[in-house]
């Protein structure tokens, strides 16, 4: 926490970031159900060519900063971005075509819970009895939101496709607990590396990797009945797609939170990733057209009653 911001403003700046991350890595639940004939693979692996575009663009204006990072910075970038980025959103993709959108979201919702409890064994730990209040309600909200879907189980997709679903969900959640504690750590062991050139460097880590993967790809989908490759049956649809999520949720969302990494703690910061929960909720409601069921809402009033108590736990820490 820097000390010349008072500590209120330094928490609401981080709360804000974290806000429009949320905000923005909502996008990514609902775009494959936009595409629903793109396999994950071309999904996650075009949404990061958008990326490491967008960063090759971005780093122009970087340069002097971008040129003094040292190896060690390059590589746990490419480690970020093979991790968090690539292998996150090809589980998540999957999950989400195969299980539909609700069901990996409420997976992937248990993360503010999973973060905050890993983070919470680290150096900057709070004691427990405050920061379990607001684990419990996230939980309870976790949990009545998606006892509603399960209701819904039987009308969209087959037990075997849920199962299939949850499964890559739950490595989805595995990948994203690793990603935001590993680069809170490396920001903080390294106070004058500025969030925006981080988000770019990871960005330029991301291209080649996923330029690997779109390539690889091209083997698995030789087949001339099968998938159209590279651009598949909308091509334009996809192309814009992927250079928003790239734009946006990639480099914006990452930007943003590696500034709420910075002034926030990691335990903190892991409840707040409960704003792409609610996001990803909306749009996938949004995309379907229905509203959620008065459990769906009141688990939703539950969660950001959850955020609330652990803002509060943390201001009184």
């Amino acid at each position: 926490m820097r000390p010349e911001l008072p500590a209120r403003r330094v928490l609401v700046e981080g709360i804000v970031c974290a806000l429009g991350a949320g905000l923005l890595w909502g996008l990514v639940f609902v775009v494959p159900l936009m595409l629903p004939d793109y396999p994950p693979a071309i999904l996650s692996c075009g949404r990061y060519l958008g990326f490491g575009v967008i960063a090759l663009l971005l780093a122009g204006t970087d340069l002097p900063r971008l040129q003094r990072l040292q190896r060690q910075d390059w590589r746990m970038a490419c480690e970020l971005a093979l991790v968090g980025n690539l292998l996150y959103y090809l589980f998540l993709a999957a999950a989400i075509q195969l299980a539909d959108a609700p069901l990996p979201t409420m997976l992937i919702g248990t993360l503010p819970i999973v973060i905050a409890i890993a983070a919470n064994f680290g150096s900057e730990a709070l004691p427990w009895r405050r920061l379990l209040p607001s684990l419990l309600v996230i939980a309870v909200g976790i949990a009545l939101v998606n006892s509603h879907e399960m209701a819904l189980l039987g009308t969209r997709r087959s037990p075997h496709d849920y199962l299939l679903g949850a499964l890559l969900a739950v490595a989805a959640v595995l990948a994203w607990t690793w990603y935001p504690l590993r680069n809170s750590r490396w920001l903080r062991q390294r106070p004058t590396l500025a969030s925006g050139t981080w988000a770019v460097a990871q960005g330029l880590a991301t291209l080649p990797l996923a330029a690997v993967g779109m390539a690889a790809a091209a083997f698995l989908f030789q087949d001339p009945g099968g998938f159209d490759y590279p651009l598949g049956p909308q091509p334009l649809r996809y192309v814009g797609l992927m250079l928003t999520l790239g734009l946006c949720a990639s480099w914006l969302g990452t930007l943003l939170w590696n500034r709420a990494s910075r002034l926030l703690p990691t335990a903190l910061t892991g409840q707040l990733i409960v704003f792409e929960t609610l996001s990803a909720l909306a749009y996938a409601f949004i995309w379907r057209g229905t509203l959620p069921g008065g459990l769906a809402l009141l688990g939703i009033a539950l969660l950001v009653s959850g955020v609330i108590l652990g803002v509060r736990a943390f201001r009184a820490g």
